[in-house]
């Protein structure tokens, strides 16, 4: 029994925000029901083949059923869920959702209680609310391409799909405040977020600078916008990060690398200064730690209290000692597949210790239908006519 054992939660969600929201749901003990069109009228997943890593990684820990909500009685059947669910999640456009006839209003009168939870590209009204959203937009307006890579060599996308996840991050938290609060009062609620607003919020410090002070960030690189010395350095066999900020971390990184010159030159006294001379600074650290390899420089400054670490590639980084110990990488059955190696999630709680293994791996379209349909009451002649009909 794991904290949200107790939560069932109808799954309308595709492409990746909706799906990471659902996911902090499904990791952590709730019943998920993912629900979808049926294979042969479905356009194809967004993010790929179910089978493949996005999307098994996306969706493990639930149970499929496939629904034709366009049907009359598809639409009957949802709502039948509808009525005995915890929480739904979608993030359909607000035209489909009302066409459907699955937005807020139509569950809530079925099921007051219900915590209904929606993301959307720019949000639920507004000017841009009719748009379709999605990172790589979201990214460039939100302003956040513009402070990410080399100065002068123009705005750079981050590696990751940030808002998407950031979204689904935020709207999960979303749906655990709604729940907290419905087990006081009982009352259900409307949740939602955006991309937009999530990135608007991930800015965090670099918006404060504007929002507070007017100051518009711009782009530097390995380097942090506003300390100094932080960042990439070279080493003899590569890069290494190094953060020697505080008067406290300059001292102990002068005194690990014997770096007289660093530690005595007046121009580099006091954090201020450093600030104002980074380019210099940099030039001068540089010539310091090049003559180390990147591990040296890890061991040495780490052993005096000075942050540093290696840059690694996506490979290095799983197969890190640490992240290896922390077992950030969990088997999850397949029936056809045998196990998949998935990304756990990072949460820990003390009462409830990291299971061996994933529930599952993520169900293929409408896998449990059948099953799922026979828990809310439906006997076997009625599924097979919604078989026959095309219905599920």
């Amino acid at each position: 029994m794991k904290p949200l054992s107790h939560i069932r939660v109808l799954d309308l969600t595709h492409a990746r925000a909706g799906p990471v929201a659902v996911r902090l749901l499904s990791d952590w003990g709730a019943d998920v029901i993912k629900v979808e069109q049926p294979p042969m009228r479905a356009v194809g997943a967004l993010t790929g083949a179910r089978r493949g890593p996005d999307e098994q990684n996306l969706h493990r820990n639930k149970r499929g059923l496939t629904i034709n909500l366009k049907e009359p009685e598809g639409h009957k059947i949802f709502m039948t869920l509808a009525k005995q669910a915890d929480v739904v999640v979608e993030n359909f456009k607000a035209d489909v959702k009302h066409r459907l006839k699955v937005d807020y209003e139509t569950v809530k009168a079925v099921n007051p209680a219900i915590i209904y939870a929606s993301i959307s590209g720019f949000g639920q009204d507004g000017p841009y609310s009719d748009r379709a959203g999605v990172d790589q937009i979201i990214q460039g307006l939100s302003g956040l391409m513009s402070v990410t890579g080399e100065p002068g060599k123009g705005p750079m996308r981050v590696g990751i799909a940030i808002s998407d996840t950031s979204a689904g991050m935020f709207l999960g938290q979303g749906i655990l405040l709604a729940l907290l609060h419905r087990e006081r009062t009982g009352e259900g609620q409307w949740v939602h977020t955006s991309l937009l607003e999530s990135m608007m919020s991930k800015l965090d410090f670099q918006g404060a600078r504007y929002t507070m002070n007017g100051e518009i960030p711009d782009q530097q690189g390995n380097n942090h916008p506003t300390q100094a010395a932080m960042g990439a350095f070279r080493s003899k066999d590569g890069l290494a990060n190094i953060a020697a900020s505080s008067p406290r971390l300059w001292e102990r990184f002068c005194r690990a690398l014997d770096a007289n010159t660093l530690s005595d030159n007046p121009d580099y006294s006091s954090p201020r200064r450093r600030r104002e001379r980074k380019v210099q600074l940099n030039a001068d650290i540089n010539a310091i730690t090049e003559a180390y390899t990147t591990a040296e420089l890890v061991e040495k400054l780490n052993n005096a209290g000075v942050p540093c670490g290696p840059i690694n590639n996506i490979g290095e980084g799983f197969e890190d000692p640490q992240v290896k110990h922390l077992e950030m990488v969990k088997p999850a059955p397949h029936p056809e597949l045998d196990d998949l190696g998935l990304v756990r999630s990072p949460i820990n709680l003390s009462l409830f210790p990291e299971d061996p293994s994933f529930r599952n791996a993520a169900p293929d379209p409408g896998a449990d239908s059948d099953t799922i349909l026979v828990e809310f009451g439906y006997t076997t002649a009625q599924i097979s006519a919604f078989h026959d009909a095309g219905v599920i």
